[in-house]
């Protein structure tokens, strides 16, 4: 992860837009579709909130990342080889999730809503069926103790001690979890509504989505690789991490957009009058 600008308002905008796109990582993503649907179809009140419910237990960790970090900082530096490492795992991550989501958007029976495809979440075991809002809360934190999420915590805690330390470490730590919320809690509502519903607009949005995550993974994945061989791209780069984060979240959501559209132009088969099968003329829109 690149360095983190030094005035307050760039940075804080910054660890926001990281909070937000934080919250599309394919694993958060299909671990969130996974625990709405489990809780979902068991009638569970709070199934349209697993994804708030996993955000605010993974920003429980990232708050005490950050806390810890505060604590230590005068005591710490960050050893030469943990961002290169970092790095490599993310390029590794990003492309496997990438290439699994898209083939999952590809491949999918015509007539199914395809799921978000994650790593993490297969490790799980019967987490994987949290049937409470404080285990839905504790699989979002433990989600919290991977290689990416501790390195960007830490490094935005790192870059806030020139503003006086644990109080500006900790807004930060409440903005990215403010992002991720954002993010994950609308996923979580959004599956949720697509689980009530087997229209052509659940199956056509639900690919387009799969379609978005598989596309910005690779992307994501390949900006990074290009970086770190490529020294004109890195020079070009340096400055502009609140633009490609802005970017990010904006492509993701537009492809929401795109797919409900798609799928309000798609004609729905209906049966008319002499049982024979005749194409509505109207759209299927969402309700």
């Amino acid at each position: 992860m690149d360095a983190l600008p030094t005035e307050w308002t760039s940075l804080a905008a910054i660890v926001f837009l990281l909070g937000l796109k934080h919250g599309f990582d394919a694993d958060h993503l299909a671990t969130i579709d996974g625990l709405t649907r489990v809780n979902a179809r068991a009638g569970r009140p709070f199934a349209r909130y697993c994804g708030a419910l996993f955000s605010l237990g993974h920003g429980a960790v990232v708050m005490a990342i950050a806390l810890l970090v505060s604590t230590v900082a005068d005591r710490w530096e960050t050893p030469p080889w943990l961002q290169s490492s970092g790095v490599w795992i993310s390029i590794l991550f990003l492309t496997a999730l990438g290439v699994l989501n898209l083939r999952a958007a590809v491949t999918a029976p015509a007539d199914t809503v395809v799921a978000p495809v994650g790593l993490k979440g297969r490790l799980l075991g019967r987490l994987s069926q949290a049937s409470s809002p404080g285990l839905v809360a504790f699989v979002g934190a433990l989600f919290a103790l991977s290689f990416d999420t501790i390195s960007q915590a830490a490094l935005f805690s790192l870059t806030a001690q020139q503003f006086g330390g644990l109080g500006p470490a900790l807004a930060l730590g409440l903005l990215f979890t403010a992002g991720m919320l954002v993010t994950d809690g609308l996923n979580g509502l959004w599956i949720q509504r697509l689980i009530a519903r087997s229209d052509e607009l659940a199956r056509v949005a639900s690919r387009v989505m799969s379609l978005a995550v598989g596309g910005v993974s690779l992307l994501i994945a390949g900006f990074a690789l290009a970086k770190l061989l490529l020294p004109r791209v890195d020079a070009w780069s340096d400055g502009k991490e609140l633009l490609f984060g802005a970017g990010v979240v904006l492509v993701v959501l537009a492809s929401y957009v795109a797919g409900r559209w798609l799928a309000g132009r798609t004609p729905v088969p209906e049966r008319g009058a002499t049982g024979k099968v005749a194409l509505d003329s109207r759209s299927a829109r969402a309700q």
